[in-house]
């Protein structure tokens, strides 16, 4: 004989019940008793107040099991209620696929309740308890689902509220964000234009600024002029004294500066055989620019300089490099600035003999003539008083004061407020110092303003001549070009 155990009813609940999710909490050992009232209302029955042991369950079902002993054996009642089980277990998933798809999880529940109810009244005893149990498990699982679904319409309308507020929120931000932009551009223009007027009030001050130290300065340069006229008119005697001093300095600086000459030259003389070798001609003047030198002879049985042929050179330093000075066949030459840190050298040709003198050392620069310069450069235009000599290689006969205006862009000749020539700087305008004349050669200069239009130019002072040529080259070679003599090769910046 066999024994019935509880199997069947765990097999009974897999293949006819859905296994229990894991979150499903009962508050006891076994499903509260459910019912389903009206409009489909799960409704809770009141339980038996008396429970039975397991011990008097055993003992009842011993016996109902002894009862039905003749009528039927324990193996049939067994293969009878698994075909049952498998039927209602067929009929419930031939339901279930039917109407799976059209109906809601209650109605579903339902179905599978009304099943169990059937099978229910087609077994009796321990079998029938189990199938009481398993809708009551379905109850219970109507009531969770119930729950759950409360909960989760509850969370959708959390959810919606927070998706809702969240929205808005994000709307305010945007908005926010559009204020905060705008006023920021607002403040960027507003920065830009305050930035705009500073700057113009600087320019503004700054020009204003120029303007008034110009006007000072030219107020305090005629200041001093004024105070110096004053002392002058005031202490006459002393001014002259000074004056008269200072050329006694210069006269006793030449002349103590011809005779170290002298001495160089006779040593260098001596050097060269003493008395043995002849001297011919020599070189008098100082070596230095603002000065000139001439030839002279050495003796009355030489030829006059003026029948023999001259050319003058300037030499490099080191003898390398010989210049020819075109221009330059006169038995007088004053040095201009190309010539300084050069060594000045003529050919004298007379009767077949070829006499070379030269200067014993490099030509020296003036004293303050670069200061002076400097000064001037600082300026847009220097005028210069000059007379007019020679124009186009003809003498000019008149000795009326002219203005040359030296700029940064051009030169200009005036006499009055008319102008003589006025050219910019450029490849055909030359300018130079004389080469050759009288005794006023160092303070003379060679302006030619373009091709075929010469002028020669005598100035008060050596220095103002010299201070005209290099400023006027300096302007040029601003302007990228050489403003040098006739067939002059010197580098750019001499």
């Amino acid at each position: 004989m066999t024994r019935v155990t509880r199997d069947f009813g765990d097999t009974m609940q897999k293949e006819a019940v859905p296994a229990v999710s894991s979150d499903v909490v009962f508050t006891s050992s076994r499903f509260p008793n459910y019912r389903i009232g009206a409009n489909n209302q799960i409704m809770e029955t009141k339980e038996d107040p008396k429970v039975l042991s397991m011990k008097e369950v055993v003992a009842r079902e011993t016996a109902q099991l002894l009862e039905q002993q003749n009528r039927l054996s324990v193996r049939d009642l067994a293969s009878k209620f698994e075909r049952g089980l498998a039927a209602a277990a067929k009929l419930s998933e031939e339901a279930r696929l039917r109407e799976a798809a059209s109906l809601e999880k209650h109605v579903l529940l339902k179905k599978l309740r009304d099943a169990l109810e059937s099978l229910k009244g087609r077994v009796a005893g321990r079998n029938k308890d189990d199938v009481e149990e398993a809708i009551a498990m379905v109850e219970a699982l109507a009531v969770q689902l119930t729950q759950r679904e409360g909960e989760l319409l509850l969370e959708k309308a959390e959810v919606k509220k927070l998706a809702s507020f969240l929205k808005q929120a994000s709307e305010d931000a945007k908005r926010l964000v559009d204020e905060e932009r705008a006023f920021a551009r607002t403040e960027i223009e507003n920065a830009r234009a305050a930035v705009q007027r500073v700057e113009e009030a600087l320019q503004e001050h700054e020009r204003m600024s120029h303007a008034s130290g110009n006007q000072d300065i030219e107020q305090l340069m005629k200041e001093v002029q004024e105070a110096r006229r004053i002392k002058m008119l005031h202490q006459p005697s002393k001014v002259m004294d000074m004056e008269h001093e200072l050329r006694a300095l210069r006269a006793q600086l030449s002349e103590k500066t011809r005779h170290y000459l002298r001495l160089q030259k006779e040593l260098a003389r001596t050097k060269k055989g003493g008395e043995s070798v002849p001297q011919f001609y020599e070189l008098e003047g100082t070596e230095t620019l603002g000065s000139y030198l001439e030839i002279q002879p050495c003796s009355d049985i030489v030829p006059e300089v003026s029948k023999c042929s001259i050319q003058w050179y300037r030499v490099s330093s080191d003898g390398t490099k010989k210049e020819l000075i075109s221009g330059a066949t006169k038995s007088i030459y004053a040095p201009e600035p190309f010539d300084v840190g050069r060594i000045l050298q003529v050919d004298i040709i007379s009767d077949g003999q070829h006499i070379t003198l030269s200067t014993t050392g490099p030509i020296d620069p003036a004293a303050g003539l670069g200061t002076y310069v400097e000064a001037l450069v600082r300026k847009h235009d220097t005028e210069f008083n000059v007379v007019v000599t020679q124009i186009n290689g003809s003498h000019h006969p008149t000795e009326s004061i002219h203005v040359l205006h030296v700029g940064k862009m051009r030169i200009k000749l005036c006499k009055g407020k008319t102008t003589i020539a006025k050219e910019y700087y450029s490849s055909s305008m030359q300018l130079c110092g004389v080469r050759g004349g009288g005794n006023a050669v160092a303070q003379a200069l060679f302006w030619q303003p373009k091709q075929g239009y010469s002028f020669v130019l005598a100035f008060e002072s050596e220095r103002e001549r010299n201070a005209a040529i290099m400023l006027a080259r300096r302007f040029a070679f601003d302007c990228n070009i050489m403003l040098a003599g006739p067939d002059d090769r010197a580098p750019l910046g001499t």
